[in-house]
């Protein structure tokens, strides 16, 4: 050959084992020199190249069906796929590999198979035959590659066809089979469950070995099937006593250098055995009461000082909490979830605060005794270790420890991050309303998050607080005093700033008169009063919402001062503002002043006491520009509205055909109650000329129920005879609930009620329900109680439906829901067809 002489052309169509042969050409070279070239490259760019390279010096040695360095060649397009780089050109290479009869090319060609193959492609069929064969192989460690590959990879059709080999597997008496077959079967089983029972059989000695692998994947593979089948979950009951016995064994041994990690044998195998027991024991009393005892002794004897041992105690605390345990046990579980608290290692404390959470509500009396642990973990430096120890403080308020509990919340509202400052309001919020022990400690709370975190509290704890305070009668005094100090001090906190504004106008005489018998009352004049307002009006601190605030509190002070003259000549001002919604309050104001001044004493007296809904909330929320304020409509006067066409058609489109009549919406005023905001509905529109035009008339396209439903008569009637709630839907977190009473005085309208609450960990915002029913109907909606559904139920939102029935036919409703839930818009729609009968007949 030293004499052959060949064109170039005809030189590189020679195949390439041709020159290996002769040593001609240089082999390839090996994975570790690979390894050792490619860290070298200093640049992105220049490993790309060295990869490009290479991988075309692969592709040219693939093509020539070079079978002396296939496995090299795969075991390099190995490394490089698992940096990052396409390696699919090299799949049927493995399946070549895996039919070999070599031990090494098999190795790596089952390798690859995991690698590169997955049940999405149809190549992996290919080598069902191989792995078939492989498993009957002679040699154990063949064996174990067809196994370990079949875990990995295998497809439903696959496993269907294969699971009769790995169940003789799971018999054989070879252990380094035994646990990889038990770990094939879990993967057999979770394709294709049906095949569980054929496994069964094969179980039966699984927990007799001694071999500590065996045992694990046997325990694996217990608890997959008690998982996914209640028939198989009773039947291993009866393994209770036998997996008792093996940690038992386990926790009493001596030293086992070969299972030993940091001084406890077998971690791994005790946490899968808790974690077993903990499904077998859970809702069944005998299983729990056969490893009580054995709980209590692992959860005193194992040592804490390693984090071996902490992963030990902290299933077992999860298991005890699972099952059915005795009260002192239980006990001790949350005791050692207390030590947690005390540990170094940050991921252990927040895994016992999150613990302690899950089982506040069960065990609340434990938990508490390790309260002032926990209101530590309020001072941590982790942010989540500090969100859920915040979380957990609220949990365990009550009325026993508000104070004290409230006094550290308040401290760590006032020092925490802008982040949290939000949740931390809301918590207050609600705590403050269910445990409040006197109405001034109520108001001086909320009065203090207003001061502290103002601009991050929900957009309804103005309204929630101005009805706090208009029912608090003997509190008016104090607490008008109070605002006015604070709105001294900072204009900043606009909800703050709103509050204030808001009671000043409504006690304004108050606190001139000096009438505080709480404490010593403060010397103010009107035209200090006065002051102050016109400075929220100027101020550029102010937004929109508060100066229509101001400018409200400032007109209801014209029936409370005597300067008279003064608040005329500030309302005219803005007449000609260019805040369209200033300037719309004060042309009305002027009205009043002019032509109406006689109504005036009537029309800005105080606000009456708002009475509370089932749901805490206010009886109706007005909404003003993104802000709420509670209210209590005059019935009378409400305008109605339709709502937009897209909405509608939407609506119509729900229950299909043209026997549909969309909702009708019911608005209430958009502005607070104090503000005049009713006064349209009132005078009538207000022409260029000063004059007043006369009321517009009820469209004759709206249903003439809804007038004669909103009369002045009581709007329920006595609900004695109670017509039952219902689910109208469940979804994602979101839950709506209906309740049903009769109006007065048309035993044809329905009112429906209805409550969303929210059982995620996020705030549904934006929250909007419409609905659609067929034309036999007529159905009025009136404005929700917020726009917001709390997380974690911490509160519900309300809205009233009216529905005309005159027919007594079975109600049919179709609902959308739309909200925003973590920055992500949500939408839904749902049929409601189940109605009680008497909420129609």
């Amino acid at each position: 050959m030293s004499g052959l002489f060949l064109p170039p052309s005809q030189i590189e169509k020679i195949p390439a084992i041709f020159w290996y042969q002769y040593g001609w050409m240089p082999a390839p070279i090996r994975l570790r020199e690979l390894i050792r070239t490619i860290r070298t490259a200093r640049t992105q760019a220049e490993e790309r190249e060295m990869i490009q390279k290479e991988c075309a010096a692969i592709r040219s040695s693939f093509r020539e069906e070079d079978n002396t360095y296939r496995c090299r060649n795969v075991a390099k397009l190995l490394y490089m796929h698992m940096l990052g780089y396409p390696a699919h050109f090299g799949q049927l290479e493995c399946l070549k590999l895996i039919a070999s009869q070599k031990f090494t090319d098999k190795r790596i060609g089952y390798l690859g198979a995991m690698l590169l193959l997955d049940e999405r492609q149809d190549v992996h069929l290919l080598m069902t035959n191989c792995i078939k064969n492989d498993l009957n192989h002679s040699t154990q460690y063949v064996q174990g590659l067809a196994l370990c590959t079949l875990g990995c990879m295998g497809s439903s059709e696959m496993c269907r066809d294969l699971a009769g080999e790995v169940e003789k597997l799971l018999k054989t008496s070879n252990s380094y089979l035994r646990k990889k077959a038990a770990l094939c079967a879990v993967h057999v089983i979770r394709k294709v469950p049906e095949l569980m029972e054929m496994f069964l059989p094969a179980t039966k000695n699984l927990l007799s070995e001694k071999n500590h692998g065996v045992l694990h994947t046997s325990v694996v593979l217990l608890t997959e099937m008690c998982e996914r089948s209640p028939d198989m979950l009773l039947h291993f009951r009866k393994l209770v006593p036998q997996l008792v016995r093996i940690l038992k064994n386990l926790i009493m041994s001596g030293y086992s250098p070969e299972h030993d990690v940091s001084g406890i044998s077998d971690p791994f195998l005790q946490v899968r055995i808790l974690r077993l027991l903990r499904i077998l024991g859970r809702s069944d009393d005998d299983s729990s009461e056969a490893m009580n005892d054995i709980l209590a002794q692992v959860a005193t004897n194992t040592e804490t000082s390693k984090n071996v041992g902490n992963a030990i105690l902290y299933e077992t605390v999860l298991t005890i909490m699972d099952i059915k345990s005795e009260s002192g046990l239980r006990v001790l579980a949350i005791n050692i979830l207390g030590r947690f608290l005390l540990n170094n290692d940050k991921n252990i404390r927040y895994v016992a605060l999150t613990s302690l959470l899950k089982t506040v509500q069960t065990d609340h009396n434990a938990v508490q005794r390790h309260r002032s642990t926990i209101v530590d973990c309020l001072k941590d430096l982790d942010v989540s270790i500090k969100r859920r120890a915040m979380e957990l403080s609220f949990a365990l308020v009550n009325g026993n420890n508000i104070r004290g509990m409230m006094k550290e919340l308040l401290y760590f509202l006032d020092s925490c991050d802008p982040e949290f400052k939000a949740d931390c309001a809301s918590g207050v919020f609600l705590a403050a309303e269910k445990y409040a022990p006197s109405k001034r400690w109520h108001i001086d709370t909320i009065m203090r998050v207003l001061t502290t975190a103002g601009s991050y509290v929900r957009d309804d704890s103005v309204p929630n607080l101005i009805q706090l305070i208009t029912n608090s009668v003997e509190m008016h005094a104090y607490t008008v005093q109070r605002l006015y100090k604070a709105l001294l001090d900072d204009i900043s906190q606009q909800p703050l700033v709103q509050v204030s504004s808001w009671c000043i106008g409504e006690y304004g005489d108050l606190l001139v008169s000096g009438q505080c018998e709480e404490e010593e009352p403060i010397q103010v004049t009107e035209d200090e009063v006065l002051d102050v307002l016109e400075g929220l009006l100027v101020s550029n601190l102010s937004t929109p919402v508060t100066r229509g605030y101001s400018l409200t509190a400032i007109m209801k002070l014209s029936t409370r001062f005597s300067s008279v003259n003064r608040i005329k000549k500030v309302v005219s001002i803005y007449s000609s503002s260019i805040d369209v919604e200033l300037q719309q309050r004060a042309v009305e104001y002027n009205a009043l002043f002019k032509k109406y001044d006689h109504m005036r004493p009537a029309l800005l007296e105080r606000m009456p006491i708002m009475e509370k809904t089932a749901s805490n909330g206010p009886t109706e929320i007005m909404q003003t520009n993104g802000e709420t304020e509670p209210s209590v409509p005059d019935t009378k006067h409400l305008p109605l509205v339709t709502q937009p066409a897209n909405q509608a058609n939407d609506l119509l489109d729900l229950l299909g055909g043209n026997d549909v009549v969309p909702v009708i919406q019911t608005t209430l005023p958009t502005k607070p109650a104090s503000a005049g905001g009713e006064l349209l509905d009132l005078l009538g529109d207000l022409s260029l000329s000063g004059g007043l035009a006369p009321a517009p008339s009820v469209p004759v396209s709206q249903p003439p129920f809804l007038l004669d439903g909103l009369s002045s008569q009581p709007l329920f009637n006595d609900t004695s005879a109670a017509i039952p709630p219902m689910t109208a839907y469940s979804k994602n977190g979101l839950k709506i609930e209906f309740t049903f009473e009769r109006a007065n005085p048309n035993p044809n309208i329905a009112v429906i009620t209805i409550h969303a609450t929210n059982t995620t960990e996020a705030d549904m915002t934006e929250f909007v329900f419409q609905a659609a029913v067929p034309k036999t109907f007529q159905l009025q909606l009136l404005s929700p109680s917020s726009n917001i559904v709390p997380a974690l139920n911490q509160g519900s939102v309300t809205q009233v439906i009216r529905v005309l029935n005159p027919q007594k036919q079975q109600l049919r409703m179709r609902v959308k829901l739309t909200y925003t839930h973590k920055g992500s818009p949500v939408q839904d729609l749902a049929e409601v067809n189940n109605f009680p009968p008497q909420s129609w007949q």
